[in-house]
């Protein structure tokens, strides 16, 4: 039978580019977990996860310590008994027990990684600018790089959240979509505020305006809003996807794969929300290049908007992982046939912060 042979637990540091202004947090850099597992026959699998702090109540120190716990358990079981002891404590630690998860699922060869021809994967793009000047100029060098559609973070000061959306779709002039995120920064009231208040005209939806518990508060800002609004932050299992196409004005549901703990559910999730009549989103503006490829291929024929699988994006170039970088040009991820990712050991060492290896003893034959 074959068994788990070997895993090495890392955490990184990822400097960025420009800091990443969310409601909630300013990133400098990512501080992913890296999974690497092998086998007994020798296949291997890395997984990548990044627990953002604020975003859930799960921590980094509680994900690691999650992770360290497992792996010693792991050792010589199959990859799908391993599999199902990760997931049977998922709950625990849902963005750690990924990490685990995926890398599993790679070691096996998901059918879903496979590239068997060029893909394209067009991505959204962050965007920074909070003056006027600023803002006029970061519109022309976004759309210059490629990228036609947006994501404008609101969420702190309501009116000046009003007035510098309206001139963003000033600047804009209908040459991209934009997507307006308040990362749960708002109340009831002033996510009220800010739906009716917007002109719709090239706005795809507005996304999770009010804290993740408070269903009855998103749902008031949905009842107003002027665009369809995206709900982020309560979408962590099917259940919820069906609670949220029962909610008038509630368009769509942004999924990612940590949060649902497998491509295999993460697929799932994507064929929940059109059965519910729901547009989906899919992908994690903070992961890095592991993470990014394996949202990117999980969407493959089941989406066909701008993916958020675009952390690696925002990573400085010296401090990407991969031996060959993710492909990305003119806003696409350009996936080649057959193409794989390959770490490069070196960087990761350079970029290591904490790192485990846990393996069964060798056996004398003596």
């Amino acid at each position: 039978m074959t068994t788990l042979a070997e895993i090495t637990l890392t955490r990184v540091e990822l400097p960025l580019i420009t800091p990443y202004k969310l409601s909630y947090r300013t990133f400098e850099s990512f501080e992913p977990f890296l999974i690497e597992l092998r086998d007994s026959e020798g296949r291997s699998g890395w997984g990548e996860q990044h627990i953002s702090p604020g975003s859930s109540a799960e921590t980094r120190e509680g994900g690691w310590d999650f992770l360290r716990d497992l792996c010693e358990a792991l050792l010589g079981l199959s990859p799908s008994e391993a599999k199902s002891k990760v997931l049977a404590r998922a709950e625990e630690s849902k963005v750690a027990a990924t990490t685990l998860v995926t890398a599993i699922e790679m070691l096996e060869g998901a059918a879903c990684l496979e590239n068997r021809q060029e893909r394209r994967f067009r991505l959204l793009t962050a965007f920074n600018a909070s003056d006027r000047e600023g803002i006029a100029e970061e519109v022309e060098r976004r759309l210059a790089e490629g990228f036609r559609t947006f994501k404008i973070k609101v969420g702190k000061d309501v009116e000046a959240d009003i007035e510098r959306f309206a001139w963003i779709q000033q600047c804009v002039a209908g040459r991209a979509t934009l997507r307006v995120d308040a990362n749960r920064g708002y109340s009831r009231e002033q996510g009220c505020r800010f739906a009716s208040a917007i002109a719709p005209e090239g706005v795809e939806l507005f996304e999770q305006p009010c804290a993740a518990e408070d269903w009855d508060a998103n749902a008031a800002v949905a009842a107003v809003s002027n665009v369809p609004l995206m709900l982020d932050e309560p979408i962590c299992a099917l259940a919820d996807i069906d609670r949220a196409g029962g909610i008038e004005g509630v368009g769509l549901c942004k999924v990612k794969l940590k949060r649902f703990g497998s491509l295999e559910a993460l697929q799932a999730a994507l064929k929940r929300t059109r059965d519910n009549g729901l547009g989906a989103v899919l992908g994690d503006g903070l992961g890095a290049e592991i993470n990014c490829w394996m949202e990117a291929r999980a969407s493959d024929g089941l989406l066909e908007n701008a993916g958020e699988f675009n952390g690696f994006v925002k990573i400085r170039p010296e401090a990407r992982l991969l031996a060959e970088p993710l492909p990305f040009e003119a806003g696409e991820i350009i996936l080649p046939a057959g193409w794989w990712p390959q770490m490069d050991r070196k960087r990761l060492a350079e970029r290591r912060l904490a790192s485990e290896r846990f393996a069964k003893p060798a056996v004398s034959l003596t």
